[in-house]
């Protein structure tokens, strides 16, 4: 399949990357054109990537005129997210596309719709679902593991220094990092979110303009409560990209720093004030193809335009993260609980 790389900014690294290179993905597509208005930042792309043969265009309109894409990789900003999907879904192009999905929950209804309607596939980049630690908690989660699930809590403290475009960009937090934990616990726990409330604010020292950290508390839709505590200008004593976290169940809990460290405990013996616990295998039921982040979540797109059958990421499914986003940001500036849709067909 032929593919449109849109951006040639600093996260098409990663694409081009596992583009060229994972087996998973190598010789079953190909970059056929660059797309990015930046004339500089197109031609480095192109030449540290290996790319200096290949069609460039100022625009996706240009490129969809000049050839015919199968697959559209949307690695633009989100403030034109809806326009390069729009454009592509039309052309008659699949689309995956960086997170967050949409940039309100406006055009994330309209993107899942055009999608639909057109019968083409908009999956979006959730890679933190093809983390090895994240399948190992569903996995156990779902076999039982803890009981009735009733506490997830996330922890997010990262001090980055990105320059452009996120430090410009209002809730920046909510809106380019937490998505990946709010779709996290959704993926992890099997249960979306029904309502929400949340404090945003931007610390005395935060070099970004607006939201840079977010106290969330979420009902789940099977009575578990998440809450979630995070900073993006938070230095020293970093917790992992993708959180610390603990679940708790009616039988015991489990922590997980984000990384490889996983502990289950399961309460045991007779009843007494603290009653004994003991810990629990967390069984690894992984497989290479499902554990390699970015590029799972392309393998992923590129088998469901070959079987039909939605990817994990599809928009469809992203959109209840998506919902979780824009409640926590609409709490925030009423300083109001909020319901959260479940229905979005």
């Amino acid at each position: 399949m032929q593919a449109l790389l849109v951006g040639c900014g600093a996260m098409a690294r990663g694409w081009a990357d596992a583009v060229n290179h994972n087996a998973l993905i190598k010789h079953r597509v190909n970059i056929c054109g660059l797309v990015d208005p930046d004339t500089d930042r197109r031609s480095a792309f192109a030449k540290s990537h290996g790319h200096e043969t290949l069609p460039v265009f100022d625009d996706l309109g240009s490129a969809l005129i000049a050839s015919t894409p199968d697959i559209i990789f949307d690695v633009t900003p989100p403030d034109i997210r809806f326009d390069i999907v729009s454009t592509g879904l039309a052309a008659g192009a699949h689309v995956l596309s960086e997170k967050p999905m949409a940039n309100s929950m406006q055009e994330a209804r309209a993107l899942a719709a055009k999608a639909r309607d057109s019968n083409r596939v908009f999956a979006v980049t959730q890679n933190r679902r093809y983390k090895p630690g994240a399948r190992r908690i569903r996995a156990f989660l779902g076999e039982d593991g803890l009981g009735t699930i009733t506490g997830i809590h996330a922890d997010f403290f990262l001090g980055p220094h990105f320059g452009g475009f996120r430090e410009d960009m209002e809730n920046v937090l909510l809106l380019d990092m937490a998505i990946h934990h709010f779709d996290a616990a959704r993926f992890m726990t099997g249960q979306n979110a029904k309502s929400v409330h949340c404090l945003e604010t931007n610390p005395v020292g935060s070099w970004y303009a607006h939201g840079a950290s977010a106290f969330a508390t979420f009902e789940m839709s099977k009575g578990a409560i998440f809450t979630y505590r995070g900073s993006w200008c938070a230095e020293g004593a970093p917790t992992s990209w993708d959180a610390s976290w603990r679940i708790t169940g009616s039988k015991g809990s489990l922590t997980w720093d984000g990384e490889a460290a996983i502990d289950g405990r399961v309460a045991t013996g007779s009843p007494a004030f603290f009653r004994e616990t003991k810990e629990i295998e967390v069984p690894d039921p992984r497989t290479d193809a499902a554990t390699q982040e970015h590029a799972s979540v392309i393998s992923a797109f590129l088998d469901a335009i070959e079987t039909g059958k939605a990817p994990e990421t599809d928009s469809s499914d992203n959109i209840h993260s998506m919902a979780m986003v824009f409640g926590a940001i609409e709490s925030a500036r009423t300083g109001l609980p909020q319901t959260i849709k479940q229905d979005f067909s």
